[in-house]
């Protein structure tokens, strides 16, 4: 097993609307999106930030922009106008995501080149 940072594969972005958060992450090479498909799982961003979403976590595949999209249900603590956490708008969970390490098998190194 290989250990690579997301930061290192791909750009991301979220935003909110009420107690649901969404954060976009868009491949720097297209060379980097099948092993995102394989890798970076709902479970595996459920798992990430386990503390913090309370509901589901879906993803979205959009494959002409070698993206996705994840939504992540219950992670704001009531949403703007009820939650006490100092980012209760999701604003910033676009740069905690980069710091999910994925775990690839060597065999699919191949899939980068």
């Amino acid at each position: 097993m290989t250990r690579i940072q997301l930061r290192d594969l791909v750009y991301a972005r979220s935003g909110d609307k009420g107690d649901v958060s969404n954060i976009a992450v868009i491949a720097k090479e297209k060379r980097y999106y099948p092993l995102l498909l394989k890798y970076l799982t709902a479970e595996r961003v459920k798992a990430f930030f386990a503390e913090m979403v309370k509901g589901d976590v879906e993803r979205y595949e959009v494959h002409t922009l070698e993206a996705m999209n994840f939504v992540l249900r219950n992670s704001l603590g009531g949403g703007a106008t009820r939650s006490l956490r100092i980012d209760f708008t999701g604003k910033t969970m676009c740069q905690a995501i980069l710091r999910i390490e994925l775990e690839i098998d060597k065999a699919d190194l191949h899939l980068m080149h």
